[in-house]
């Protein structure tokens, strides 16, 4: 006798549904993930505009939904305030730095000094109602410590500057860089352990297209080994970290792969533009903000 084999999947799966108790089922839709939404930001320097006022006003017409603001927030807050108020766009994140790897020196003077900066950034970026502070533990040179004791001083200090976060609103957010810019920190499964060991919500992690392309064999892959501790996102090209979409051959397929991951963990914070551009901005970045709305919908 003939077997259709979908039919006998569905019977199966409904069969198996059946014998679930209903406050399993209802237990396992309260624990689903939430849908995943694409929400635009970029940093200031990659805008047009010789006054913030402009720069804003280019991102709100190009539909973009927030803005990343750079490292000086702790003593212009009511200057961002202000001037964001005036349009209808969001604050994603403040991109602050290693503070020359203060956090991670071999001098255990320093530490305390860098743990105190990051806490008047994260204040500031709390009021901004950012995402949170790009962190990066350290740059090549920046520190001669090697890579166990880094990870084991970040063990050691960020949970309390997490718990700080947490009390004013954000959080840290730890970078993965590429090999071309340090020894420490590279792929996003193992911030994602640092997260998980520092046990804190003020301290999670983010990816960046750009350092992922020459750090993980899948943007999708290292997406899901990032997981619950991802908060924000860069993007650029691999080759020259341009726009993304211009660098098309390697583009496409990268996006494609990150955004099903992005979708598959419900990523709901921002992707930010973090690269140089060539050519007219007002023409090519609105053509990238196209292309990255194309692979979403695709992914």
């Amino acid at each position: 006798m003939h077997v259709d084999r979908r039919q006998f999947l569905a019977g199966g799966a409904a069969a198996l549904a059946c014998t679930v108790p209903s406050a399993a089922r209802g237990a396992a839709a309260a624990t689903a993930k939430p849908q995943a939404v694409f929400q635009l930001s970029s940093q200031l320097g990659v805008v047009p505009g010789k006054e913030l006022a402009e720069k804003l006003a280019h991102m709100q017409k190009w539909g973009f939904d927030a803005v990343e603001l750079p490292s000086d927030v702790a003593g212009k807050v009511k200057f961002y305030q202000d001037a964001v108020a005036k349009t209808k766009l969001k604050t994603s994140a403040v991109c602050w730095g290693s503070d020359r790897g203060g956090l991670v020196s071999e001098v255990v003077e320093r530490r305390a000094k860098t743990a105190q900066a990051l806490k008047r950034v994260l204040a500031a970026a709390g009021e901004l109602k950012c995402t949170g502070v790009v962190y990066a533990p350290c740059f090549h040179g920046e520190t001669k410590l090697p890579v166990q004791e880094i990870r084991a001083v970040l063990v050691d200090l960020l949970p309390e500057i997490g718990a700080y976060a947490v009390e004013v609103g954000c959080r840290l957010v730890m970078e993965p860089l590429c090999r071309m810019e340090t020894f420490f920190l590279r792929q996003l499964a193992d911030a994602a352990s640092i997260c998980r060991d520092c046990h804190s919500p003020g301290i999670c992690m983010m990816g960046d297209f750009y350092h992922m392309a020459h750090e993980e064999t899948s943007c999708m892959g290292a997406f899901l080994s990032a997981g619950p501790y991802l908060h924000h996102v860069h993007m650029a090209s691999k080759n020259r970290r341009v726009l993304p979409g211009q660098e098309p051959e390697e583009d496409g397929p990268r996006y494609l792969d990150g955004f099903r991951g992005l979708k598959y963990i419900g990523y709901r914070d921002y992707c930010s533009f973090e690269c140089g551009v060539e050519g007219d901005k007002m023409v090519e970045i609105p053509r990238s903000m196209a292309f990255l709305r194309r692979e979403w919908e695709q992914a």
